[in-house]
């Protein structure tokens, strides 16, 4: 038996997370990547070109791939709220229009959202049940289509990633490697989570989902261990050999530590459980591309 698995908005995440699945001996999979442009996925998918933008071109695509699950993984194109509009509610509201056209509806739907959802800046921990009042426009539209999946009547998690690092993700080394760093005081906590641990948990989540076990309509997705900003880039000047002279390396966000226990006992094992075994990853592969050009 072949599971189908759609993933719209598929990009750095949704390539990875499709790869580990056609890795696992069982069962079958066939991955459906859509995004605009489709030349960019990986040959082993099945590409689909569609702007989930364009409801009535995006709607008529999809109403003709039925799959038996769904990540809905989109990235805005604009950093406004129009923007974040556009992608997070107006996108999933089409996508959703096109599974209304489908014989039956997936077994699961998955939307990659952010914790960019919490307001807390008082270094307290959050984790799927605390409180979200976010005061940025981007928080507030995630939350609005966290609600939207929801109450769609159809079987869904929300997976809300930290900072997400990884292979073309360097703009904290490149900041790092100008000598500029966080200031120890005031403390100020960050989140993270490696791009591939991104892709192994959704992979994780289906892989679950098919062996019979209940999901949670929610999951907090980041590394096991908060830490102070100033804590990781001082660490990050060590392995490049570089000297910090420069300590105005601010958060825009509130201070919080996130708590990755619901993820753990759902039998998720990371990857790289902590910023240092994930940049020392990470240098490497950018140290070994370097003597290699």
């Amino acid at each position: 038996m072949t599971i189908r698995v759609l993933i719209i908005g598929c990009g750095d995440v949704g390539s990875e997370c499709g790869k580990q699945l056609l890795s696992k001996q069982n069962p079958n999979f066939e991955i459906i990547g859509v995004r605009r442009n489709s030349d960019k996925l990986p040959q082993t998918f099945t590409r689909i070109s569609a702007d989930f933008t364009d409801a009535e071109n995006f709607i008529g695509t999809i109403k003709q791939q039925p799959a038996d699950y769904v990540i809905y993984s989109a990235a805005a194109s604009q950093h406004n709220e129009a923007g974040y509009r556009s992608a997070y509610v107006e996108g999933l509201n089409n996508t959703l229009s096109a599974i209304a056209h489908w014989p039956q509806p997936p077994k699961h739907i998955f939307f990659t959202s952010s914790t960019g959802v919490y307001h807390q800046a008082d270094h307290s921990w959050v984790d799927e049940t605390s409180a979200t009042e976010p005061k940025r426009f981007s928080g507030a539209i995630m939350l609005e289509a966290e609600q939207r999946l929801e109450n769609s009547g159809i079987a869904s998690s929300v997976v809300r990633f930290s900072g997400i690092y990884g292979p073309g993700r360097n703009r904290l080394i490149n900041t790092v490697k100008t000598g500029k760093g966080a200031p120890a005081a005031p403390i100020s906590y960050s989140n993270r989570i490696h791009r591939d641990d991104c892709a192994g948990v959704l992979a994780h989540l289906i892989q679950s989902k098919l062996e019979g076990k209940s999901l949670d309509n929610r999951y907090l997705a980041s590394d096991c261990e908060p830490a102070p900003l100033a804590q990781v880039t001082e660490w990050l000047a060590q392995q490049l050999k570089t000297e910090l002279t420069d300590f105005s390396l601010g958060r825009m966000a509130g201070s919080k530590r996130c708590n990755n226990r619901r993820l753990l006992d759902s039998g998720y094992s990371f990857k790289y459980p902590d910023f240092r075994s994930g940049y020392a990853s990470l240098l490497k592969e950018m140290h070994r591309r370097e003597n290699e050009s």
